[in-house]
């Protein structure tokens, strides 16, 4: 198998407290190459986790930030601790971060000040940031316009939208990465978005714990399973999952500055 990469899941989450080892083995015989494990949710412990998972583990690399969910958290106090996680060589990314007002556990007003201060953050440090987004991508759109885009890039995880929402995020130079949801029926509208994005675009990642692709809908997401959303992703477009793969890693890698796969 082509090695991949799985772009983004939660190793910190208390989901897998009891199984890491077995998650990151299994991952490991699916030929998953290198993990992205973003901390964001929750209490800053789990990115402070997130890192020291990371420095374990030569193949796995982090990215700190708070969630739109708990936007409240995201004071100056916490933006200066993410500041010094983020001096870890492992820490490849700033986020997630953005705006969900599909769910809005969190009041609009105060994501979007948390959003800003991500890209700010993300811009200074020169690091790509990975942004989370439902039901709201009009209002990212036009804040990133007006915050500027970092430097260094960034991706739209989990990627939901259509057609339109897709296009308006490649032209401001976005990544757009899928996850276990392009599997679902009812994902209509990003499966017709994975048929017209740029090949050097493209992303793969499971947001484990989160989101298992079928045939495992409904239980505990694992990076193991990020090879059943490029399956899928690879049908969609009529290309060689191999051959997609290779080129979706490429992409991770060349966005977060990963190093040639290790081992």
């Amino acid at each position: 198998m082509t090695p991949i990469i799985d772009t983004h899941c939660h190793l910190a989450d208390p989901k897998f407290e009891s199984d890491l080892d077995g998650v990151l083995a299994r991952a490991r015989e699916a030929a998953i190459a290198q993990i992205v494990t973003v901390g964001a949710i929750g209490p800053l412990a789990r990115d402070r986790l997130s890192v020291q998972i990371a420095e374990q583990h030569e193949w796995i690399f982090a990215a700190v930030g708070v969630h739109p969910h708990n936007a409240p958290d995201c004071d100056d106090q916490r933006i200066d601790a993410l500041r010094g996680l983020a001096k870890s060589a492992k820490v490849v990314a700033i986020g997630e971060t953005g705006l969900d007002f599909h769910y809005l556990h969190s009041p609009a007003d105060t994501q979007e000040m948390a959003l800003r201060k991500h890209l700010e953050l993300a811009g200074e440090l020169d690091k790509p940031i990975i942004i989370h987004c439902r039901d709201a991508d009009e209002r990212l759109a036009a804040i990133v316009r007006e915050t500027e885009m970092p430097r260094a890039g960034g991706v739209i995880h989990c990627f939901t939208g259509g057609v339109d929402a897709a296009e308006s995020f490649l032209a401001l130079g976005f990544y757009l990465s899928f996850s276990g949801i392009l599997t679902f029926k009812n994902a209509s509208e990003p499966q017709k978005a994975a048929q017209i994005i740029p090949e050097d675009r493209l992303m793969v990642e499971t947001d484990a714990p989160y989101l298992a692709p079928v045939p495992y809908r409904g239980k505990r997401n694992e990076p193991a399973f990020v090879r059943q959303t490029l399956g899928a992703l690879a049908k969609l477009r009529d290309a060689d999952s191999e051959r997609l793969g290779a080129v979706a890693a490429c992409n991770a890698r060349r966005l977060f500055r990963l190093p040639e796969a290790c081992g």
